[in-house]
């Protein structure tokens, strides 16, 4: 049974803008709202994530690391703790994100997997956290748990708290993932669109688009990789300047806030002192008259500076410190009155000063007694000698354990937030110049290699249009120059075609008005320049579809062949009429006269190119013009060229013109039978002619016949 949705009040918050912020709002509330009941009831769950998994899965990474670092702030009000543990409520919504895009939700093992890996991310990775914060499990029932368990087990108590959070947070997230998955199906299908598409700065593009936009960010000098690179050396430099800075002052308001402490237990046990009685207490000790009270009241100055490890008076000489009094800790025994010790690699310096009895500065040392600032002040008697000192030693070892569990809470709560900025940077990246700069990119290139067709033009600039951009900055600015540019580019081309389809019309009628002169002038060659044409388009398209010739048989020289075909044989129109309509067969001398028109033909179709700088089709006339009486042979004339020497405009007309002629019936000769003309051409191939060419040719009877039809009447 579906659930039922949720109250009409959700459906008026369709707007993609407030949409996501109430989904955002509304998930954030609902993870501290989890979180604080099971966190009330000491119960070993948290229940922080349901809300941080609805929003990823309907609306994206950012949005949902932006509920998963807000529900931990907002969580940390009750307990301390929870801003250490943003991070995996970052990694969770990272890691539901992807595992929507790449749209596994119907593979039960990727369920599978995804369940372990956010356990993983909350039960071991959390599991980590707790115990370099605190040393152990944070809850209590958890901790007696993993000490039985590793009992039990024999591994170690760390290892069986892992193993045993794991399985906690399986339960924790599979219980989260459920709730999600309730609010997800209750909400409207309006409102999940619309928070979907909220990020989008120009009509939402498909998901094949989006993956193609991504797969081109994936390479190593993408923009978003650049721009990546300098948030993530950006944030990182700061951090490190930043903690480097932190570190260091705290560790010199440290040593001084220590040096003050020690100065002032120093100073205030060198007022203890009685200097006239200083050597009874060195040679009596406890014996001497009121030792035993200086020595109470030294205590109690180190009880209340509880900083100050060890309190203590020494009479420098030159064999050493004579200790007078020392204060006894839990971990050394006090020296007794009289003991020598000899000075210290670090009071070497300091041994003038120390033998004039006069004061020196804070000492640190660091050597088989730990990290110590010690201060040393003078007790003088009423002459103004110094007749013994107060040290005061100060510890500062413990700043290491503090420095480090510094460091690591502020990884940790860095670690959240930095993860925010660079989701943010590479969301505002992404949906705000990428997207649309890519978008832009991949229309214009459709434009640039569409532009051979008018229809597929119009779609592309439909298609730049209905990218609507809209990020009021430079990107919108550039997308508006560019719908406009490529629209008037379109018009030009339009208006171009327009012109060049008249200018080839009217091309087209003046070769066949040059073509029909020399026909006319002909009165023995009926038809022969349409036929020929026909003919030449057959061989033409016969060679394509076989495959021969691939390279040269393109779009363009389909073209140039057929319109300028008809001017094959225009050097007939240097050729007298005496010779040209002679009634009869021609003599040697005449016939070598009548030759002379192949080259005269490529003569007049050169002077027209040098005219009109070189029109391709001009060439291809010139070519058949000049030799489509050329023999494969070498036989031919007027130049006697050979095999593939010959151009292949010129060996395709040389089969269309004989056949022609042999078909056709001439004052001086009857038309051929069709069989006998083909028969000749077989005959010629690969003497006369390209033997590709008359293989098409042949395999074409049928279309052949048609054309011998229409222009022939008088054949049956």
């Amino acid at each position: 049974m579906k659930i039922r949705k949720l109250s009409p009040l959700i459906e008026r918050f369709t707007g993609k803008r407030s949409a996501a912020i109430w989904l955002i709002l509304g998930a954030v509330l609902l993870n501290v709202l989890l979180s604080w009941l099971v966190y009330d009831f000491s119960m070993p769950l948290y229940l922080d994530t349901a809300g941080t998994i609805v929003v990823s899965v309907i609306a994206g990474p950012f949005p949902g690391i932006v509920v998963a670092v807000a529900t931990n702030v907002l969580c940390s009000l009750y307990n301390d703790n929870a801003i250490y543990y943003a991070i995996l409520n970052v990694l969770i919504a990272i890691v539901t994100s992807e595992f929507v895009r790449r749209k596994k939700q119907n593979d039960v093992g990727a369920y599978a997997l995804y369940f372990a890996i956010i356990a993983f991310i909350g039960g071991v990775m959390g599991g980590a956290i707790q115990w370099g914060l605190f040393g152990r499990p944070q809850f209590s029932s958890i901790s007696e748990a993993s000490d039985a368990f590793a009992e039990a087990t024999g591994i170690a108590k760390f290892a069986g708290f892992l193993l045993l959070n794991f399985f906690l947070n399986l339960v924790d997230k599979v219980v989260s993932v459920g709730v999600a998955f309730l609010i997800f199906e209750a909400l409207p299908l309006s409102f999940r669109e619309a928070v979907r598409s909220f990020s989008w700065h120009q009509n939402p593009l498909s998901k094949e688009e989006t993956d193609a936009m991504r797969k081109q960010s994936s390479k190593k000098h993408s923009l978003q990789h650049g721009i990546a690179r300098m948030l993530i050396f950006a944030a990182v430099s700061m951090t490190l300047v930043m903690g480097w800075i932190s570190i260091y002052l705290y560790y010199q308001n440290a040593r001084e806030e220590m040096t003050q402490t020690a100065q002032e237990a120093a100073s205030l046990g060198a007022e203890l002192i009685d200097p006239s009685h200083v050597n009874d207490y060195l040679e009596k000790g406890r014996r001497a008259e009121g030792y035993t009270e200086t020595e109470k009241m030294l205590y109690a100055i180190r009880e209340n500076l509880p900083a100050v490890a060890y309190l203590y008076v020494v009479k420098i000489m030159d064999d050493g410190c004579h200790f007078i009094f020392d204060l006894e800790t839990e971990d050394t025994p006090a020296c007794v009155p009289g003991e020598i010790v000899l000075f210290e690699d670090a009071f070497r310096p300091y041994l003038p000063a120390l033998f004039a009895g006069d004061p020196i500065e804070p000492v640190e040392s660091n050597d088989a007694s730990g990290w110590v600032i010690t201060v040393y002040h003078p007790v003088y008697d009423h002459a103004r000698n110094c007749v013994c000192y107060v040290g005061a030693d100060v510890f500062m070892s413990y700043l290491t354990d503090y420095v480090r569990n510094y460091l690591l809470r502020t990884l940790l709560i860095f670690s959240g937030f930095f993860l925010l900025i660079i989701g943010y940077g590479l969301w505002m990246t992404n949906y705000r110049i990428v997207f649309p700069i890519d978008s832009m990119a991949r229309t214009t290139n459709s434009f640039v290699y569409d532009s051979s067709d008018q229809a597929a033009l119009s779609v592309n600039i439909d298609k730049i249009k209905n990218l609507a951009i809209r990020t009021d900055d430079e990107i919108e600015y550039l997308y508006k120059a560019l719908y406009k540019m490529t629209t008037d580019t379109a018009d030009q081309i339009r208006d171009i075609r327009h012109h060049a389809k008249a200018i080839t019309q009217m091309q087209d009628g003046l070769i066949i008005t040059m073509a029909d002169m020399v026909e006319n002038r002909d009165s023995d060659t009926g038809a022969h320049v349409q036929k020929t044409a026909a003919y030449v388009r057959i061989i033409l398209e016969g060679l394509k579809k076989k495959g021969y010739y691939r390279s040269k048989l393109t779009d363009k020289y389909f073209s140039d062949v057929i319109t300028s075909a008809p001017l094959h044989d225009v050097g007939k129109i240097s050729i007298s009429d005496t010779i040209l309509n002679k009634p009869g067969r021609l003599t040697d001398e005449e016939f070598e006269i009548m030759k002379g028109h192949a080259a005269a033909g490529k003569q007049l179709m050169e002077k027209v190119i040098d005219t009109v700088q070189g029109e391709n089709y001009l060439k291809e006339a010139r070519n058949m013009a000049g030799y489509h009486h050329e023999k494969w042979d070498g036989t031919g004339y007027p130049e006697g060229l050979y095999g593939e020497v010959i151009p292949l405009s010129a060996r395709i007309m040389a089969v269309a013109d004989v056949f022609d002629a042999l078909t056709s019936k001439r004052v001086y000769k009857d038309a051929m039978p069709l069989e006998q003309a083909l028969q000749i051409l077989e005959d010629g191939a690969g003497t006369h002619f390209d033997p590709k060419c008359v293989e098409v040719f042949m395999d074409s009877i049928e279309e052949i016949k048609v054309i011998l039809k229409k222009y022939n009447r008088d054949r049956h």
